[in-house]
């Protein structure tokens, strides 16, 4: 196919998508509608090949790490120190996915597919990519399916749970509150906001191209520290993508760096569509038999993952005297990330508070926490965990 041809049809199913997201307030997301159309479309005679004839998907595949610093960027590290219960719990829900889905699920999918899943699980489509990049690379390209697909459905068992939880919290939220025994919105120290200071240049130099190089520069020298540690080695100690996100959240912490660069080089949308080809092209391979073949072992790894989770955010809430529906619906952040995190507080508080400020008192109360608990999950842990366990991966073969 064409190149511009299947830019323009991919484009336009993934923009249809974006909308019946919002129209479903996330509970259909993006990725699950848009992998459907496509398995249909495929089996329809749609050409396989339209993710690299759109050249979409190399591009997505070269733009992983400096996404990865675009994401640290965004990430505050006083916001973190003052929310560290919530980093804790969040932390003890992947250890509970690592746990339940390799060491207990090895024995119901095997160890591969099983530390393929464990990734995805913790986090989704960074991890997933990772994990289905490794799986490909030893000759399993079934597994690399298997990585999309989990990363496409388990907001499917993330989102009534954290909705149901978040409801019995904030049903406890809005009782504290009318007794007048609500200590404070967040429930945590005030922060102080200083003004940062940057390495910059002045205004009338910058542009978009000025954001998306200082990105993209940071994003090199991961990918040099990590490829020198291989050739050094021979072993992958530091990922290039695990490197990406810690130097850019110290690059944004130091000055080096705007927050959010994709968004001011207006490269972010093109960045998205580009990684959410990456995420689907395995499944341009998938045939309904490799899919009937697939689907209890998603079924068995996402159930042993959300056990997983609510068994250890239990253990950490207890231990920490958190709130446990609180504590549930901080791990259970990793199934779904953001932008569920910000909407699924915000349905809580709008369907519980019957006046404007018992929505605000319950929405202060639960979305901070969950916000922070999605970016520990998603963008930090399962991107870890994938390093970790892709090199691990590649090692046992």
């Amino acid at each position: 196919m064409t190149p511009l041809y299947a830019f323009t049809f991919i484009i336009f199913i993934i923009s249809l998508g974006n909308m019946l997201a919002v129209k479903t307030r996330s509970i259909v997301s993006m990725l699950f509608s848009v992998s459907i159309f496509f398995l249909i479309a495929f089996s329809l005679g749609l050409p396989r090949t339209i993710f690299a004839d759109s050249t979409l998907q190399a591009l997505g595949q070269m733009l992983i790490p400096i996404l990865l610093v675009h994401i640290g960027s965004s990430m505050n590290i006083q916001q973190l120190k003052e929310q560290w219960r919530t980093v804790v719990i969040a932390l003890a829900a992947i250890v509970g996915i690592v746990i339940f889905v390799i060491f207990v699920g090895q024995f119901f999918v095997g160890l591969e597919a099983a530390m393929v899943a464990s990734a995805p699980i913790a986090g989704g489509v960074v991890g997933g990519i990772q994990m289905g990049e490794a799986a490909a690379a030893i000759g399993l390209p079934e597994l690399s399916i298997f990585a999309s697909l989990l990363v496409v459905v388990q907001g499917f068992i993330g989102y009534p749970i954290a909705s149901f939880v978040l409801k019995k919290e904030g049903l406890k939220v809005r009782e504290a509150y009318r007794a007048g025994t609500l200590s404070g919105t967040t429930g945590e120290e005030p922060r102080i906001v200083t003004e940062e200071k940057r390495l910059d240049i002045p205004n009338k130099y910058k542009s978009d191209e000025w954001y998306l190089a200082k990105a993209a520069l940071i994003a090199s020298i991961a990918l040099f520290i990590s490829q020198t540690v291989v050739n050094l080695t021979g072993y992958n100690y530091l990922d290039t993508n695990v490197l990406a996100l810690i130097l850019g959240v110290f690059a944004h912490h130091f000055g080096l760096i705007e927050e959010a660069p994709l968004n001011k080089s207006n490269s972010y949308g093109l960045a998205m569509a580009s990684l959410t080809v990456v995420i689907l092209g395995s499944l341009a391979t998938a045939t309904p038999d490799v899919l009937l073949e697939l689907l209890p072992m998603i079924v068995i790894t996402l159930l042993l993952g959300a056990v997983g989770i609510i068994i250890f955010s239990l253990l950490a809430s207890k231990f920490l005297n958190v709130s446990l529906w609180m504590g549930i619906g901080i791990g259970i952040s990793a199934l779904f990330g953001f932008p569920g995190t910000f909407i699924v507080p915000n349905e809580v508080a709008n369907s519980i508070g019957e006046n404007d400020a018992e929505i605000e008192a319950i929405r202060e109360e639960i979305q901070p926490k969950m916000l922070v608990a999605g970016f520990v999950t998603v963008s930090i842990a399962s991107v870890v965990l994938a390093g970790i366990l892709s090199s691990i991966l590649v090692t046992l073969q």
